[in-house]
Parts: C-alpha cells; sequence; structure tokens
C-alpha cells in the first residue's frame, strides 16, 4: 500500500509531536528520586546512546565502507573535528543535562524551558557565529519567551533562598537547550546531512561515554541501578530514549520538513510544551500553578511569533533542534 504525501506528512508530524512530549513526561518519571527505585541520569544517558548506537552504528560502518562517506575510526561518516565537536555537544552534553534536571524539577518545568529556550539560544548562537540577522518582530518573539523563562525559572530561584532545589533542574535545562543550539549552529555550519550528523554524535557519545560510565561505576564514583529495576523497565529504555527519542523521530521529524516546510513544521512543533506540561499534570500528577501556566503561554507566543516573523520576511535558517538527535540545522527555523 502506497500513501500520498501528504498523509505521510501528517503521521510524520503526529509521530514527531508525540515522541517530543513522551520524551518529557516519560524522562521526570524515570528519573524523579521521590517515585521509589528509578534510574539515574547516568543510567538513561547509558541507554539512550546503547538504543540509538544499535541501529546508527551499523548504519555508520555501512555508510563508510560503503564508500559514500570518508569515515572517522570506520564508524563515523563525518571527519573527527566535526564529529568531536557536534557529538560532545549534541550528542553527549545534551542528554546528561536534561536528564539530570529530571531530578530536580518537575516535567511540566521542562516543558516550558527546554523547547522554550532552543530559539533563545539557537538565534543569539547564530548571530554571533553565523552572523544571521535578528530582526525587530524576532526579537519581540524572544522577549517573550525570555519573559517565560524567567516567570517559571525565577520563581524557583527564589525558592533556592528556602532550600529548594527546583531551580537546579531549571538550570540544567536551559544549559542542555543551550548545548542542543550548539550542535544545531554547528550543523548548519557544516552543512551537515541530518542522518549522518546523528550517526557521528552517536559515535562520539558511545566511544567516550560507554568506556567511561563502565570506569566510573567499576570504581564506586557513580551508582548504577541498572541491575534493581525490572528489566522491563530497562529494555523500554532501550528502545525508548535510543531507538524512539533519537532515530524515529529525527527521521520523522526530517519527513516533516520535506512535507510541510520548516515553518509551518516548527508551528507543530510549537505544541509540544503545551502538551507536555498536560500530560506531566494528567500523567505524574504535577500542579499547573499560575507562575507556569503564564510561562508557558508566554513561550508558546514568543515560538508562534517568530515563526510568523520569519514566515513574513526572509527565511530564517536557524535550527532549534528538539528531543532527537536528528536535526538538519540548515533546514528549520525557529
Amino acid at each position: 500500500m502506497r500513501f500520498s504525501p501528504k498523509t505521510i506528512g501528517a503521521a510524520s508530524a503526529v509521530i514527531t509531536v508525540v515522541i517530543w512530549t513522551s520524551f518529557i513526561v516519560i524522562a521526570r518519571a524515570t528519573a524523579d528520586p521521590s517515585r521509589g527505585v528509578t534510574l539515574t541520569p547516568f543510567d538513561i544517558a547509558l541507554l539512550r546512546i546503547l538504543g540509538a548506537g544499535s541501529v546508527l552504528l551499523p548504519w555508520g560502518v555501512w555508510l563508510v565502507r560503503s564508500g559514500t562517506a570518508r569515515g572517522w575510526l570506520g564508524v563515523s561518516p563525518l571527519p573527527w573535528r566535526t564529529t568531536v565537536l557536534t557529538g560532545f555537544f549534541g550528542g553527549l552534553l545534551y542528554a546528561l543535562l536534561a536528564y539530570a534536571g529530571f531530578v530536580y524539577a518537575p516535567a511540566a518545568h521542562a516543558s516550558v524551558l527546554m523547547p522554550g529556550s532552543l530559539p533563545l539560544w539557537t538565534a543569539l548562537l547564530a548571530a554571533l557565529i553565523l552572523h544571521d540577522r535578528i530582526t525587530p518582530a524576532r526579537a519581540l518573539g524572544l522577549a517573550f519567551i525570555v519573559a517565560g523563562d524567567l516567570l517559571v525559572g525565577g520563581a524557583s530561584l527564589l525558592k533556592a533562598f528556602e532550600g529548594g532545589v527546583v531551580w537546579k533542574g531549571d538550570l540544567l535545562f536551559m544549559s542542555a537547550a543551550f548545548c542542543w543550539s550548539v550542535y544545531s549552529v554547528l550543523a548548519r555550519k557544516f552543512a551537515l546531512d541530518a542522518v549522518r550528523a546523528t550517526i557521528a554524535i552517536t559515535t562520539f557519545a558511545f566511544i567516550t561515554y560507554v568506556p567511561a560510565y563502565a570506569l566510573l561505576v567499576a570504581s564506586g564514583a557513580v551508582q548504577s541501578r541498572l541491575g534493581v529495576v525490572p528489566v522491563g523497565d530497562v529494555v523500554f529504555q532501550l528502545l525508548f530514549q535510543g531507538v524512539g527519542s533519537v532515530v524515529i523521530s529525527g527521521i520523522t521529524f526530517t519527513q516533516m520538513i520535506r512535507s510541510f516546510g520548516p515553518v509551518r513544521s516548527t508551528m507543530i512543533t510549537a505544541l509540544v510544551p503545551g502538551l507536555s506540561a498536560l500530560g506531566a499534570v494528567v500523567f505524574l500528577g504535577e500542579p499547573l500553578s499560575v507562575a507556569l501556566f503564564g510561562g508557558l503561554a508566554l513561550v508558546t507566543v514568543g515560538i508562534l511569533f517568530g515563526v510568523r516573523a520569519a514566515a513574513a520576511g526572509a527565511p530564517v535558517k536557524i535550527a532549534s533542534g528538539g528531543h532527537s538527535a536528528l536535526g538538519t540545522a540548515g533546514k528549520r527555523s525557529n
């Protein structure tokens, strides 16, 4: 059975939004220490890398051996310098910071601060590194995003004086968004192909993190809970965090770009903050405070305003990632 391009595009959009939304809710449920015996951020990052690597590393070897790519170490289809730079920010640091954030802060905060901060960091980095121009209209959209982030994160920072820890998660979420934005801008700077970039960053994460994780666990410096959680949970994280969040959503996002274009696609993914915040309320029992709701509204308005400004003027060639690792910077615009 053959489907029309419109049907394929619509299905890709639904899959992308569902996975990106689920990523936030599932990661919080997995890392939240108040829920009993849960995986550590180091454990989840390992399963993400192993899951993605099980698909992408053989793919990389095939690309190199077939002669369609000049590889590094016979696995990464990109040169070593590009692999290291993009892999450090997009493959390793992003995952560790994001998962660590879920230990301290609720999923609803991640809903605002991670996808909400991406357009902000990416616009600033693109202006600095790629000399992209920030128009007044886009600047207004970014101002809405900053206001939303401050409304959510500022409240957590104020509670730090009372001994609260949520602010740590908020800072980690924004740092994770910053790392993904660095990767996105570098991917555009180097004009990277989506699939090859993802194979490269997974290669770097695999060869650096897996041995380091094993060494730290063996020495007792890091505690692993992989042996005490049910096997089904471990397999689920391998499949969802690795294959789903990295591979499948990356492919569907790329297909969505081809079907709807970058501007309309970004408007579709702007649903993620609201849906994931709602999911946190429904599935995790998290409260939706007035400040959080206001921050969510401001961030969503800022994203949509920026997208409409881009559609009305010159195309904005800024990548602003998501929760997958298959973003091609030259093909996205937030």
